[in-house]
């Protein structure tokens, strides 16, 4: 069973930056995919960045290219994901989840297993 448990969220002015961490134990094989995904209120959960952990190879929704950057630490079964230039709209909980296969383009639907969200406020 693959559990995962995020870190790192908070409150920051516009235009500073965070960094989340997703640790990630009980996984079996290297062909692992982890995303990261955010929930604003009243709003639907969206896909992030995606990372593959045997690989490395990594997808961005448009939303936070060149602002965020996805990144692993295999030896700390760690998951990161730095947020640079934050803006009010990236304000959500923010989740990692993961799931076994090669295409680790962050949508919902394909992953399985989720952590319990670390909550970012971005201020104006």
């Amino acid at each position: 069973q693959v559990q995962l448990v995020e870190s790192g969220g908070g409150s920051v002015q516009a235009g500073g930056s965070l960094r989340l961490s997703c640790v990630v134990f009980g996984y079996t094989y290297m062909n692992v995919c982890m995303g990261w995904f955010r929930q604003a209120p009243g709003k639907e959960r969206e896909g992030v960045a995606g990372i593959g952990l045997g690989g490395g190879n990594t997808v961005y929704t448009d939303s936070v290219k060149g602002r965020f950057t996805i990144s692993q630490d295999n030896a700390k079964n760690t998951v990161y994901l730095q947020m640079n230039s934050l803006k009010p709209e990236d304000t959500a909980m923010y989740y990692c989840a993961a799931h076994y296969g090669s295409n680790c383009f962050p949508v919902v639907f394909a992953y399985n297993y989720w952590g319990q969200g670390t909550q970012v406020t971005v201020s104006s």
